[in-house]
């Protein structure tokens, strides 16, 4: 079986049937044989172009094969590639002192790791570290933070909020089972009948009974998405969030921020500007070095860090080519205006939704901060009844048969989400819209 680079391209489809045999997926939804991508565009083997509205799990802020990074990239690797974690290097002082200078003023101390599951147990042990006697941490109701061993436990899949339990069940332990979840603030269908405008913050108020009687001991860390992503794009109002840094401080629990979606993709650098609240933690990934591997969280100057006795040692946590892509990228994005464009072209999206759902209503919810674009599909706005997964995944192909490619949000199949890359302009806005419009009419009407 010759597979030597310059024949990769001539790879033919009975061949991709045929080498798939040897290859184990364990999550996502399968898709199309991609074989290049430009800009906001992918192309598959058959030769068939999308607008990618994933950008490949959130981690393409600039789109497909984008020239600057490739050639910082290239140039990087003329001098450095791998480099141990041992070794001091210029590309990741620089990350490190760029990402501590555009976070919240008091977060300035960086470590990084290679990906967004990693860097959530990072932060979890910096938790510990710094909340003596602390066995438990607190998430939220439908939360995805990896699926890592022990990040797994703070994620919907290793409930049964699917309906059924998935595969996680088959990895759960000691360390997994340290989460205790308190409600999320899901205001579209709220666990406590309250309306956004009288709200009392219920789901809030569960996080002090819980840290009041729900955990053995302090807790260390309580870990929020302020956009809940796998979810259902749900995001925090600006006042749980507010209350829930204040029940922290009362508690003397670090609040941690899963930022590793949020990152820029809110039209801010990160969601504790968007919101104004402080956290003790932030972690990155995904999109973090423009589609190269490289995670990071950035803790209050307050704690205790990582220390040289093997606390947090990754071999490719100082990989000089993901931090010099990620140091790129960040020039790219302030010079370019993308997080403005990030927020123009949201709302435009928004606008263009809501003309939408006048004409179906089966679009219950629209939830958009952004670039983070989630459509809840219902049988009917009155009832709230949840579209079928059959007619939710209808949608999604058809979407992509018409050139989109959609997300869908996590357990919740009829969830549909938006979240091309921030270059995204106005005319490519049209043409998502112009074909999810088309898809819903295929699917609802006809």
């Amino acid at each position: 079986m010759d597979l030597l680079v310059e024949k990769v391209a001539q790879i033919g489809e009975e061949e991709i049937r045929k080498y798939g045999e040897a290859l184990m997926v364990g999550g996502g939804t399968p898709g199309p044989c991609l074989v290049k991508g430009k800009g906001v565009r992918v192309t598959d083997n058959r030769g068939k172009s999308y607008i990618d509205c994933t950008s490949q799990s959130w981690a393409l802020y600039l789109g497909h094969c984008n020239e600057e990074i490739r050639q910082a990239v290239y140039d990087q690797m003329s001098n450095l590639t791998h480099v141990h974690q041992g070794f001091h290097t210029k590309q990741r002082y620089s990350l490190a002192a760029k990402l501590a200078e555009i976070a919240p003023k008091n977060l300035n101390r960086v470590s990084f790791t290679v990906g967004g599951g990693p860097a959530i147990e990072a932060a979890l042990k910096i938790a510990l570290k710094n909340r003596k006697g602390a066995i438990n941490n607190i998430c939220l109701w439908d939360a995805y933070h990896g699926s890592t061993l022990t990040a797994a436990g703070a994620s919907w899949t290793a409930t049964k909020a699917a309906g059924k339990f998935t595969g996680v069940l088959n990895y759960l332990n000691d360390v997994c089972n340290s989460f205790v979840r308190v409600p999320n603030p899901y205001c579209y269908r709220c666990y406590f009948g309250q309306k956004p405008e009288s709200c009392n913050l219920m789901c809030a108020e569960m996080l002090k009974h819980t840290l009041e009687r729900g955990v053995n001991g302090p807790a260390g860390g309580v870990v929020i998405e302020p956009v809940q992503a796998s979810a259902g794009q749900i995001p925090c109002p600006q006042k749980y969030l507010k209350r829930v840094r204040e029940i922290c401080d009362e508690f003397e629990t670090l609040l941690i921020f899963d930022e590793i979606q949020t990152y820029c993709r809110i039209g801010e650098f990160f969601a504790a500007h968007y919101f104004g609240v402080e956290p003790d933690i932030i972690v990155l990934g995904k999109a973090l070095g423009a589609g190269l591997p490289i995670a990071a969280i950035i803790i209050h100057d307050k704690l205790q860090g990582f220390e040289i006795n093997a606390e947090e040692l990754h071999t490719f946590a100082n990989n000089s080519l993901s931090q010099i892509a990620a140091l790129k990228q960040i020039e790219i994005i302030i010079r370019d205006n993308l997080l403005e464009n990030t927020r123009k072209v949201g709302k435009y999206i928004l606008d263009n939704l809501i003309l939408l759902q006048k004409e179906y209503p089966e679009i219950g919810d629209i939830r958009q901060v952004g670039l983070h674009i989630g459509i809840e599909m219902v049988e009917s706005p009155e009832t709230k009844k949840s579209l079928s997964v059959e007619k939710s995944k209808q949608i999604k192909s058809i979407a992509m048969e018409k050139g989109i490619i959609l997300g869908t949000g996590g357990f919740r199949k009829h969830l549909l989400k938006i979240k091309p890359p921030l270059i995204t302009n106005m005319h490519e806005a049209d043409e998502i819209m112009d074909a999810f419009g088309s898809a819903l009419k295929d699917v609802l009407r006809e």
